[in-house]
């Protein structure tokens, strides 16, 4: 009866951990690391297709990212999750695997230029179909033996659509234990899902610690600050331009918008037209629209009973083709503009900031996180000018934010949630910065009176015993310096230790990149551009 850590230990993406039961291998989530990445991570230590199931608590990409690579390399097993989970999966590794493939295009025409040799993608939208059939999907509260000695029950975490924390019931040689894994803990009282449920009693606990060592503001009114935005967008004659994650954060948008339409808050402007420009989000916002009744809230579930659509309404068009999309900003008619990605690094976003961001009668609204170093970091920054697509555009319409949408709890509702668990062994504290894990489970030893640590990548526990087999050998990520004694642009200094600007300039380094796999909509000539900008750049400081 074996807990093995691997991914986001002292880290926030990359959700792994595996259970050994009875010579069974269960994988508890299996995502992609996104963004930053301080510690090496150890491989899962057995081969693809020797693990026997994977254990799913929700859609996103840092918890279901790498399912198709396992696929790939060998797994056959079932992948168990909710319904809502598995839909969203459907469309949100598809996605993945089109900017990867994307990626590898571009990577390996320059390989070829250069003789190296050809770049392969983690895995392909064919390695996606292949993992779809694998999914077996159960209901919040229905308890699902897996093997002999495991069983497996979800319970709504609020997070996202069809986000769980999950209860793992084991029995070993006599020995009876039960582990429960958060996920990702939503914030309370957000629109169409429901607020974290209660948790059931566990002997250990695997919790999430993402805004660990925080406390969000008070709970703004929401509609009465986008009605106001609207308001006075629209008459200056501007656009309100809102990069939004594509799965959740759009449709909790578009449910607020349909209340502004509905109440007629909006005066002088009453049809505005608003669109929704990302193939994803659209998809997703078609899935939030169907009668998936156990993952809604009450007030959501009422609104569908009566023939209302929570997330649609009329005057609300979708962009899906590139012709679509680059028809908005030709039609001058003021309008609400929703796009992917929310932190302005990639995708169809980057245009409408390209048409928008120069004329001061138009507003860029944030409602999200914008990690330092990305485009939507610097524009709340006040930077006055920003590089889009080789273009330098000056900054002149009005950077606004809204506060609080975050889908994550804070650390009193971590806590509450911890102590609702009534932990009997221990609880181990995961998936969040390298100082926060350490500081929660500092606060989490004191809140419940239980030992609780915040295992690296690599630690593994005897569950029957509560013993500690292997402690984990840290190793902090350290890029090796470029050949020929050039520093190439990285260092051997730890990141942790860093200092802020080197940190930042790490952020910008990672979101680079990620901007290079993700420029789906840039010509041949702009991404000729963009190489020439950056060997212009390496040149400076080599």
């Amino acid at each position: 009866m074996k807990l093995t850590f691997i991914g986001a230990a002292h880290e926030v993406t990359g959700s792994c951990t595996m259970l050994d039961v009875n010579g069974n291998q269960i994988l508890v989530d299996c995502g992609m690391e996104q963004g930053a990445d301080l510690f090496e991570n150890i491989e899962i230590p057995i081969a693809p297709a020797e693990i026997d199931a994977v254990v799913l608590t929700h859609a996103h990409i840092d918890h279901s990212g790498k399912l198709p690579f396992l696929v790939a390399n060998g797994y056959k097993g079932p992948i168990y999750s909710t319904e809502a989970t598995y839909r969203l999966c459907d469309i949100m590794l598809k996605d993945s695997a089109h900017i990867q493939e994307f990626e590898a295009q571009w990577r390996n025409r320059k390989a070829q230029r250069a003789g190296e040799e050809e770049y392969h993608p983690l895995y392909t939208t064919e390695d996606v179909m292949n993992t779809l059939p694998l999914f077996k999907t159960t209901g919040y509260g229905e308890e699902m033996e897996i093997f002999d000695g495991v069983s497996i029950s979800f319970t709504d975490a609020g997070h996202l659509l069809g986000s769980s924390d999950i209860l793992f019931k084991l029995k070993e040689d006599g020995v009876e234990k039960s582990i429960l894994f958060s996920g990702d803990i939503g914030n309370v009282e957000k629109p169409l899902i429901k607020s974290p449920q209660d948790p059931p009693h566990a002997d250990y606990v695997v919790c999430e610690s993402t805004y660990g060592d925080r406390v969000h503001p008070e709970q703004p009114d929401y509609k009465a600050q986008l009605t106001k935005i609207i308001q006075t967008t629209l008459d200056r004659g501007g656009n309100l331009v809102i990069p939004a994650f594509a799965v959740g954060r759009t449709q909790e948008l578009l449910y607020f918008i349909r209340m502004i339409k509905e109440e007629n808050l909006i005066k002088n402007h009453a049809n505005f037209p608003v669109v929704v420009d990302s193939p994803l989000a659209v998809e997703a916002t078609n899935i939030y629209s169907t009668e998936m009744y156990d993952y809604y809230d009450e007030e959501a579930i009422e609104l569908l009973k009566s023939g209302v659509n929570p997330v649609t309404f009329p005057d609300l068009k979708v962009s899906v083709s590139s012709d679509e999309s680059k028809a908005i900003n030709a039609d001058l008619t003021p309008k609400v503009i929703i796009s992917a990605s929310g932190m302005c690094e990639a995708g169809r976003i980057r245009h409408h900031l390209k048409h928008n961001l120069w004329r001061p009668e138009c507003t860029i609204l944030f409602v999200g996180y914008q990690s330092p170093g990305t485009v939507g970091g610097k524009l709340l920054d006040g930077e006055k000018e920003v590089k889009l697509f080789g273009e330098t555009i000056h900054v002149q319409a009005e950077i606004m934010r809204i506060d609080s949408f975050s889908s994550h709890a804070d650390e009193p509702h971590l806590l509450e949630w911890v102590k609702k668990t009534d932990p009997g062994v221990r609880v181990f504290i995961n998936h969040g910065d390298d100082d926060v894990t350490d500081h929660f489970a500092a606060e989490v030893s004191k809140a419940t009176g239980k030992p609780a640590v915040a295992p690296y990548s690599g630690e593994e526990w005897n569950l029957a015993t509560d013993e500690l087999i292997r402690k984990a050998e840290i190793k902090p990520v350290v890029k090796k310096q470029a050949q020929g004694g050039s520093s190439g642009g990285a260092d051997h200094r730890d990141t942790k230790n860093a200092s802020p600007e080197y940190k930042n300039l790490r952020t910008s380094a990672d979101e680079l990149m990620k901007l290079v796999g993700r420029s789906g909509e840039i010509s041949n000539k702009e991404l000729r551009k963009m190489q020439a900008d950056i060997e212009e750049l390496i040149k400076k400081y080599q």
